[in-house]
């Protein structure tokens, strides 16, 4: 009989692969939240981080992004954000 209790597989399982994927979510949707409630703490269209442009980017565009708001906001970026617009925080609008 061999031990391989001191021995790590250099495959990872499903379960760890499953684990990291809801620890992802959970960090993201506390990140949205906290952008949500942090109404003071936008940024600037001209920030690096943003990269704001009025236009869109391929086929992603302000109005299909999770963090837009109608007619022409969005909860982390400041300013008038025109639907059609796009920056680096773009997030795909479920469903």
């Amino acid at each position: 009989m061999t031990d391989t209790s001191g021995i790590q597989s250099g495959a990872i399982s499903r379960r760890t692969i499953l684990l990291r994927s809801v620890a992802c979510a959970a960090g993201a949707a506390t990140l949205i939240g906290t952008a949500k409630n942090a109404h003071a703490a936008k940024m600037p269209q001209t920030s690096p981080a943003v990269a704001y442009q009025s236009t869109p980017k391929d086929s992603h565009q302000c109005d299909g992004c999770l963090l837009f708001q109608a007619p022409n906001s969005c909860q982390v970026v400041d300013g008038v954000v025109s639907p059609s617009g796009w920056c680096k925080l773009w997030a795909k609008k479920a469903g």
